[in-house]
């Protein structure tokens, strides 16, 4: 049997231990040294430097050389394929404009506090990708009628929730088909970064980042539902430790403001000057567009300027003057989508912290 179609026990759970009130475990910290937020200053630029886009490792980085590096495909196909990068570099190239976003954005808000990465806002970045459209590759390779899914197998492995396999991931062949959906090796316009992926990885745009797998090995078409623990148990939404919960998938919509003035350096507390202040940042979302951003003075919410998206998957600019008095403020942030989703004001919890879209908000003393 192929460790693809391993089905684990549905008492594991993606969470290091239940939910906390307490401080930041030490765990935790580890996490957050090799994983990095986006500074939301960033934000002022349409392209996130790679290395300001944030960064979510699950394992380690594996060792790979472009050299010696092959993309195997293999499965329910006509044909077995195994592709060198030059190959895929052959094929047609395009770039495109994506807006990326950690499932986990926001976790540490929550309390009680899910244990894993311990994302504040920051897990957010938008990057130009180039890299060849995926159906062209799986209908050459004779993608068989009776596949149902297609797994996308990384070269990074570890163990969680006692589990130890690669880190891989499934998309239905409906949802791989798409012709958004690319290999992609370049970040832009420069080699993918060993982080984010090198030499090649998977881009799924409009969803969670946890489904664009990095450092890819491997595609196998398989012709039952794929178990993996990546894919069966984590990233799931979830009232308590036992599923199976509903499997996430695409984005929420999410508004972040660029927070105004300077910083306190410990508290980040915001310091402004009185009077008029732009304030501005991005939206996005993975079901629909963005069509409406409010900005909350105080409790009071006003409609902000949208400028034309950055492209179909990537973040959408806006802009609204405050006049700000002096005293203490609260600023906050929030998008509606076409779908008709609007940003909440306090998070629905969930188990594994989770699609964490509440609105943002910016404490700000007036000086």
């Amino acid at each position: 049997m192929s460790k693809h179609h391993v089905k684990h026990a549905p008492e594991k759970t993606a969470i290091a231990g239940q939910p906390t009130k307490g401080p930041l475990t030490h765990e935790e910290l580890q996490l957050s040294g090799r994983n990095h937020s986006m500074p939301l200053e960033a934000l002022h630029d349409d392209i996130t430097p790679a290395g300001l886009h944030y960064l979510l490792v699950h394992f380690d980085i594996p060792h790979v050389t472009a050299e010696t590096w092959r993309l195997r495909l293999g499965g329910a196909f006509g044909r077995s394929l195994e592709l060198s990068l030059d190959d895929i570099k052959a094929r047609e190239a395009v770039t495109l404009p994506v807006t990326l976003e950690c499932a986990g954005n926001g976790r540490s808000l929550l309390q009680p506090r899910p244990l894993s990465q311990p994302w504040v806002l920051g897990a957010v970045g938008t990057a130009e990708w180039t890299g060849t459209p995926l159906a062209p590759l799986l209908e050459e390779a004779g993608l068989a009628s009776d596949a149902v899914e297609l797994v996308f197998t990384g070269a990074d492995s570890g163990i969680q929730g006692g589990v130890e396999e690669p880190y891989a991931r499934s998309l239905t062949v409906a949802e791989a088909m798409h012709p958004e959906v690319m290999l992609v090796y370049a970040m832009n316009g420069n080699p993918l970064p060993l982080q984010h992926g090198f030499p090649l990885r998977l881009l799924v745009p409009g969803w969670y980042g946890m489904a664009s797998v990095k450092w890819l090995t491997s595609i196998e078409a398989v012709t039952s539902p794929f178990m993996g623990f990546q894919q069966a148990v984590a990233y799931h939404y979830l009232q308590g430790p036992d599923g199976p919960g509903l499997p996430v998938t695409h984005i929420r919509v999410r508004s972040l403001m660029v927070p105004p003035g300077i910083p306190d350096f410990f508290t980040r507390r915001r310091v402004v000057d009185a009077g008029p202040v732009m304030l501005h940042g991005r939206a996005w979302s993975g079901h629909g567009d963005v069509e409406r951003v409010e900005v909350g003075i105080d409790g009071e919410w006003m409609p902000a300027h949208l400028d034309a998206p950055l492209g179909d998957f990537a973040w959408r600019s806006w802009s609204m003057v405050w006049v700000a008095s002096p005293g203490e403020h609260v600023l906050r942030c929030r998008a509606m989508d076409t779908s008709g989703a609007l940003q909440p004001s306090e998070q629905v919890w969930n188990y594994q912290g989770i699609g964490n879209n509440m609105a943002q908000r910016v404490e700000v003393t007036v000086r």
